[in-house]
């Protein structure tokens, strides 16, 4: 009982601490929020809100560009400047900006910023809807074709020809093979050219950067009418503002930039949250913490913590691969891969168990992400299987080794052991084993220290011989 009531305050000092950081943490996190929120003073007039795009496109920064457009919107700022640097993305995460600078009623203006950055994919759509298209030298755009985005891998028409094509009138040349590609490639092609018309800008280089995956460096796409000017800072684009008529859904706007104060607009710490979770690697990461915690968990139950950490890191990476470009057959193939190398610590196969799921884990790992600008780092691919490999290797090395050795232990320990005889008997008598006395039982006279094999152990007595040489083991 009282071993019981010393686990039962242990117990509950743990789940107060948990607790109590759970409480501080939280509280930790409010405080950004509230400081984002509510200590915003109202601007003055001629004020300019600075957003900044780095990275993959995903909710996170759908989510932080909307927050940054109503702050724009409730404080009445005059112009939204949207820096931007990025691969591409989501498909849903970039059609939600879209919509929401469609409907924005205060001007905005994309720059590709600073020099060597680009706006690739779901980049070049973003910068056809703003209402005002910028970047800086040494800047490029495009690769704007669609990517698939989960499900199993596609196969090619059992009835088509490798490199077959098929042309629709009016239209490019399509891939005949794959009807789904054809249709999403139809509805990206039709989706950006809506965008170009809207704002005059080039539609037929629009459809060729999606059907032709082609990119185009700052200054050709100001020459080709894809941009509307290219500025190297934010003075600069300042300045070719200045006067500047846009035609809005109210009317037409005059921008008037002199003297124009910038306001940056910051992720706060959701937004930073969602970003460092939405990385593949990161959320592959979490899968890996979840899984082995959870395991940890159910081989020590009690332990407490492992089974928390774990089912929350597998939350966590389950609500980001739902929202990633995750391949299915990927997926089952990592899962089926830590399945196996788990059965090889429980069952061990000397490796045949822990080879098939690496092998599999690998394969799995690689193919998990589809999109070429969010798939899982290689060297965190290798370094994990590296080192799963190089546990099951340990582990199998150190079964066989401990299976080669003889038992040191019960009755097994005690046939063939060598020992010598307490006092001269014939049948019954004694003989000294690991500093104990054991009657032994023995059809051959026996002599006082002699040396004596045990051929077997009947209850609490030994069968013994004299010692033969040809087979013997030391005590």
């Amino acid at each position: 009982m009282e071993m019981l009531n010393i686990l039962t305050r242990k117990t509950s000092s743990l789940f107060q601490s948990i607790a109590l950081s759970i409480t501080l943490a939280l509280s930790l996190c409010l405080l950004p929020l509230s400081a984002t929120t509510y200590a915003q003073a109202p601007p003055q007039e001629n004020q300019a809100l600075l957003l900044s795009i780095n990275g993959a496109i995903g909710p996170a920064v759908s989510d932080y560009v909307g927050k940054g457009l109503e702050r724009a919107d409730n404080e009445n700022f005059t112009l939204i400047i949207l820096q931007m640097d990025t691969p591409g993305g989501l498909d849903s995460a970039m059609r939600s900006i879209i919509k929401k600078i469609l409907a924005s009623p205060i001007p905005i203006v994309s720059h590709v910023w600073p020099e060597g950055s680009r706006a690739a994919s779901a980049g070049t759509y973003i910068l056809y809807a703003s209402h005002v298209a910028a970047m800086a030298p040494a800047t490029n755009l495009g690769a704007a074709t669609p990517v698939s985005i989960g499900g199993l891998p596609s196969l090619p028409n059992p009835g088509s020809q490798p490199g077959e094509e098929s042309e629709g009138e009016g239209s490019p040349k399509i891939p005949a093979t794959d009807p789904m590609k054809a249709k999403v490639l139809n509805d990206a092609t039709a989706y950006i050219k809506s965008l170009a018309a809207r704002h005059n800008r080039n539609e037929e280089w629009a459809e060729q950067a999606v059907r032709e995956s082609v990119s185009l460096t700052a200054t050709e796409a100001l020459e080709l009418n894809v941009i509307d000017l290219m500025a190297s800072d934010i003075d600069d684009l300042l300045e070719q503002l200045n006067g500047r008529t846009i035609p809005m859904d109210t009317g037409q706007v005059r921008l008037n930039t002199e003297q124009m104060k910038i306001i940056r607009h910051d992720p706060d710490w959701r937004d930073r949250l969602l970003a460092a979770i939405s990385d593949p690697n990161i959320a592959y990461i979490l899968l890996l913490v979840g899984i082995y915690g959870l395991i940890f968990e159910a081989t020590h139950p009690g332990a407490l913590l492992p089974g928390i950490v774990g089912a929350i890191a597998l939350l966590l990476a389950f609500y980001t691969f739902q929202i990633l470009p995750v391949n299915y057959a990927g997926l089952g193939l990592l899962l089926l891969g830590l399945a196996l190398m788990v059965a090889e610590v429980f069952a061990p196969s000397f490796g045949v168990l822990g080879l098939g799921g690496i092998a599999a884990f690998v394969f799995g790992s690689i193919i998990l992400v589809q999109d070429e600008q969010l798939r899982i780092s290689l060297h965190l691919i290798a370094s994990t299987a590296l080192s799963s490999a190089a546990f099951i290797f340990w582990l199998t090395t150190r079964i066989y080794r401990l299976r080669r050795q003889r038992v040191r232990t019960g009755s097994e320990e005690l046939t063939n052991l060598i020992v010598r005889a307490s006092n001269d008997f014939t049948g019954h008598g004694w003989v000294l084993v690991h500093g104990e006395s054991w009657q032994a039982q023995s059809t051959t006279p026996i002599h006082k220290n002699q040396q004596v094999r045990i051929v077997n152990r009947d209850g609490l007595y030994l069968q013994v011989e004299p010692l033969n040489k040809s087979q013997h083991k030391e005590p």
